[in-house]
């Protein structure tokens, strides 16, 4: 299984959910390709925001994933194209290579287990760390139910 998170700037969102992803593939012994990108190559070679990266090893995740942003080869290498919400959806399904590809792209919403309250996982760059920390929570959550519907 291949998958590619993607958000904004590939500096919150995206990179916890790869970081998240890819510690719970390892408990489980699954060898899943996990990677994350963003719409906008402004951040391009950047760790991600160090809110972000404090809030994740609050919750045992390492981030080291370095900022890039969607290639058109994205499409045709990964399983699933998982955005953080509509909006981001919108622009992926916007500039996908293919229609064919369409299928591919699904909302981090539609894997929630737990949660009732979102239907996408907010922003936190412009927030406060309470916002980092509600997208800890929403991401874990996601994350288990991929697991739960794809393994």
């Amino acid at each position: 299984m291949k998958i590619l998170f993607v958000c904004l700037g590939n500096i919150c969102r995206s990179p916890l959910a790869e970081g998240v992803m890819k510690k719970m593939c390892a408990e489980r012994g699954l060898d899943w390709e996990i990677d994350s990108a963003g719409l906008i190559d402004y951040h391009k070679g950047e760790l991600p925001d160090p809110r972000m990266m404090t809030t994740a090893e609050r919750h045992g995740y390492k981030l080291t994933h370095r900022s890039r942003p969607v290639k058109t080869a994205d499409f045709e290498k990964f399983d699933y194209i998982i955005g953080m919400s509509d909006y981001i959806n919108t622009r992926i399904v916007r500039d996908a290579p293919h229609v064919p590809f369409h299928a591919k792209i699904k909302n981090v919403a539609e894997f929630f287990v737990e949660t009732e309250d979102y239907d996408e996982v907010p922003d936190p760059y412009c927030g406060t760390m309470r916002d980092f920390e509600i997208a800890v929570q929403l991401i874990e959550d996601a994350c288990k139910g991929i697991l739960k519907e794809l393994s």
